[in-house]
């Protein structure tokens, strides 16, 4: 199991994806408990203006290529000297359906996974010279169980936290902690309203949550070493009848995907 993170004071800190949103929560939140903090994002003119509300050093970037993740690590490195903790946030939800695009599927593999990888292949080298490290991926519900309507979204979230479960396997045991923050619902420029998207109830079972909700779950979570951070606990029992009675959860999936397709066309 991960090391608990007992205290932020001094930890150096990037957050990616932080222009709003969770990762903007996140980043004040750690701010707030004397992180020093670099935040990332491709919406250069309100990263900047969260930088300057929550205390945090701005580094606009493009995570959807190799030369996107260098130039941040590289920019932060020059900020912080070093980074403690890597929080990988930023993440697209792109496409719909079966149809979805090739263009969105590749910009939810470049930006959901491979994001990550990249950061990983920069930073563990670094971590495990010195013997510690964290690695945070947001992975979503949809990582650990699905979501309706969006192949894009639900296959690439599953390969971040397929990739999360991955380098703390591999590295755990050589001081690299790593966490998969997997909530449901959370009311962000992301999340769907059910009058946009008959799938959402699906999202918002269990109900919504706040950005700064989830910021204060990793903070909890991490305090006492758990590699999956779970805003909504509920997550846990649905991860676990998946896994241990596979067909009645997708049972389940597809009577709630009749439903939504009842809804759709009027029936």
């Amino acid at each position: 199991m991960p090391t608990p993170l007992s205290s932020w004071s001094g930890q150096r800190v990037v957050v990616t994806g932080a222009a709003r949103g969770i990762g903007a929560a996140i980043a004040e939140r750690l701010s707030g408990l004397g992180a020093r903090v670099v935040i990332s994002d491709r919406l250069d003119e309100q990263l900047r203006e969260t930088a300057e509300r929550i205390g945090a050093q701005p580094i606009p970037g493009d995570l959807g290529t190799e030369d996107g993740v260098r130039a941040v690590v590289d920019a932060a490195l020059a900020h912080l000297d070093d980074i403690d903790v890597w929080i990988g946030n930023a993440g697209v939800a792109a496409g719909s359906g079966l149809d979805a695009p090739e263009s969105e599927w590749d910009l939810s593999w470049q930006i959901n996974v491979l994001a990550h990888v990249r950061a990983a292949r920069l930073l563990v080298p670094r971590w495990l010279e010195r013997g510690t490290g964290r690695f945070v991926i947001t992975a979503s519900a949809a990582g650990l169980l699905t979501i309706l309507d969006q192949p894009t979204y639900a296959v690439t979230k599953h390969g971040a936290e397929a990739f999360a479960e991955w380098l703390a396997a591999s590295y755990g045991h050589r001081g690299i902690d790593v966490h998969a923050i997997c909530p449901q619902g959370v009311r962000t420029d992301m999340y769907p309203g059910p009058g946009d998207n008959p799938a959402a109830a699906t999202i918002g079972h269990d109900g919504t949550l706040a950005p700064a909700d989830v910021a204060d779950a990793l903070v909890e979570t991490l305090a006492r070493g758990d590699f999956l951070v779970l805003p909504h606990p509920e997550v846990k029992d649905y991860f676990a009848l998946r896994a241990s009675d596979t067909d009645r959860w997708l049972r389940g999936m597809q009577r709630l995907q009749a439903r939504i397709d009842e809804a759709g066309t009027g029936r």
